[in-house]
């Protein structure tokens, strides 16, 4: 059996192991990444980065490799003791662009520029490489805890972590915790979930002619005025909410009364109770305006549950501490990742970063280089810290 996780576990890790690997295994990183990236994933259409990953975890030696209904990649590094409770590292494939998007990448000094090459391309490629390094471990670092890599679907956007839900159900039942890799999160270890939901507020009205029939109600003209309204509410700033009305649509030509128009709305709180009482302001201007004969209808179109593990958990003390062991600065955050999942189910959970970037979700989206060293670096070293970590569970 390991040793009890001590808190000298990092650097006795840290400093047994031999580095040299790390300048070979971020290139190799960046150039899986750069290939995932050249790859159209819009949410709900990722099954061909799907059949990307799932080939390059068998190349990697991993087991019972297999696609689910809705693209999540799962491949199983098993461990010698499978009565532990296994981990999970999981990194979502989809992006928010279209597929006819121009991937074309680009390089100036330290940065390479592409669309969703940092979210989250990098992420995939950093847990690919965490599977080729676990994979060729000396004996004396062999993993008593079986580790599950899933490549996740539906993170962006309207996909409403449908990846990560369908996973968790597959697999709830063997995992004690759950690393979750974004691109450019590197030096934030994310252990709050904040809840998410999104709802899409749709006006009707007869229509007709922007002249002949002017005085008639217009379901833009009523959309304008409840969003507005909205815009009005003033959230708690602790617990931090917010909202964003992202997409408006409607209407069919600029001298006709639209019948039809509506927004998406996001809403979203570090509490559940402050989410559902902001929900509950929107829901009310809706029941006025339907009250003034205005018709108005609301759909739920993302639920995002929120969970949370204390700060002191021995999860984030070592997500924390592989970063200082790298020379960085760990902050803790708070989002909405797919990281929510196990998080709302009780299971410790951390969303850490493989670099440094920016533009997240523009066209000049890029992402750092050099830092792609240390992120894989602390990867690792949480990874097998985690072997000595004591967790819940009902093991496979």
């Amino acid at each position: 059996m390991k040793t009890p996780l001590q808190a000298n576990t990092l650097a006795d890790i840290d400093h047994r192991m031999n580095w040299e690997f790390l300048p070979v295994l971020a290139d190799w990183t960046i150039a899986q990444s750069i290939s995932l990236q050249q790859i159209p994933a819009p949410t709900f259409h990722e099954s061909a980065r799907a059949k990307f990953v799932a080939a390059q975890f068998r190349e990697l030696g991993l087991k019972q490799v297999s696609i689910d209904d809705v693209y999540n990649v799962y491949g199983i590094l098993p461990g010698s003791n499978p009565a532990l409770p296994a981990l999970m590292v999981t990194a979502h494939t989809d992006t928010v662009f279209p597929a006819e998007t121009d991937l074309d990448i680009r390089r100036e000094g330290d940065l390479i520029y592409g669309p969703g090459l940092g979210d989250n391309s990098l992420g995939v490629g950093g847990m690919l490489a965490l599977a080729r390094t676990l994979s060729a471990l000396p004996s004396e670092f062999a993993l008593e805890r079986s580790v599950w890599f899933v490549a996740t679907t539906g993170e962006e956007g309207l996909g409403d972590l449908r990846g990560m839900k369908a996973a968790f159900a597959t697999l709830k039942e063997d995992i004690g915790a759950v690393i979750n890799l974004e691109g450019m999160a590197l030096g934030h270890v994310y252990h709050i979930g904040i809840a998410v939901r999104r709802l899409h507020i749709i006006a009707h009205a007869a229509g007709g002619h922007s002249w002949l029939h002017f005085g008639r109600p217009s379901a833009i003209h009523t959309l304008m005025r409840l969003g507005a309204e909205i815009t009005q509410i003033v959230p708690t700033a602790l617990p931090r909410t917010t909202y964003n009305i992202g997409m408006i649509d409607g209407g069919t030509a600029i001298n006709a009364l639209a019948s039809k128009a509506s927004l998406w709305l996001d809403l979203r709180s570090e509490s559940a109770d402050e989410l559902h009482a902001l929900e509950g302001q929107v829901r009310a201007i809706i029941d006025r305006y339907n009250a003034e004969v205005s018709q108005v209808t609301l759909e739920v179109v993302g639920d995002r549950p929120a969970g949370r593990i204390d700060p002191n958990h021995p999860l984030v003390g070592l997500a924390l501490g592989a970063l200082a062991q790298v020379n960085l600065r760990g902050a803790l955050e708070s989002g909405s990742t797919d990281g929510n999942v196990p998080l709302t189910h009780g299971i410790p959970t951390v969303t850490i970063g493989i670099s440094s970037g920016g533009n997240a979700h523009r066209l000049d989206e890029f992402i750092e280089i050099s830092p792609v060293e240390k992120g894989l670096h602390q990867l690792i070293l949480l990874t097998l810290a985690c072997d000595h970590l004591a967790l819940s569970g009902s093991g496979s």
